[in-house]
């Protein structure tokens, strides 16, 4: 496994709806916005939350935290690069950052996501073929 981690990248255009009075992009969109990255990221992999929802797998969000450096606003276009951190155990954990045109750097997020099995409501062990994916793309796979 390399010890550099592979960056995934997504780009998401500010749309009118979700700027606010002052003209910035809504705080609480971010956790839209990250969505999008890390469902793609996945995606990338080769691997589908409906691929995973067939399978009987959930994937709900345990922990969500960012912090903001400078807003977003209407109509830019926003590079979000995502890392898969670690896959431990039922729980798969990524970071995010989130930067302008300008290349400048407008927040930076984590969240903890857990696998959970469709039927039985309860945590579980990633499936065998994400584990072999995850192998070459997270920091620490355990």
């Amino acid at each position: 496994m390399s010890n550099t981690p592979k960056i995934f990248e997504t780009k998401v255009r500010v749309r009118y709806a979700e700027t606010d009075r002052m003209g910035y992009c809504y705080y609480g969109n971010f956790a839209a916005y990250f969505e999008v990255a890390r469902v793609e990221a996945l995606r990338e992999l080769g691997v589908t939350y409906k691929q995973l929802e067939d399978d009987g797998i959930i994937l709900p969000v345990l922990d969500y935290q960012i912090r903001y450096f400078l807003p977003a606003y209407y109509d830019e276009v926003l590079r979000i690069e995502t890392n898969i951190e670690e896959v431990r155990g039922a729980r798969i954990f990524f970071s995010y950052k989130t930067f302008n045109e300008k290349n400048e750097q407008l927040n930076q997020s984590t969240s903890t996501l857990v696998f959970v099995d469709f039927n039985t409501k309860k945590p579980m062990n990633p499936p065998a073929y994400l584990v072999d994916i995850m192998r070459e793309v997270a920091n620490n796979l355990s």
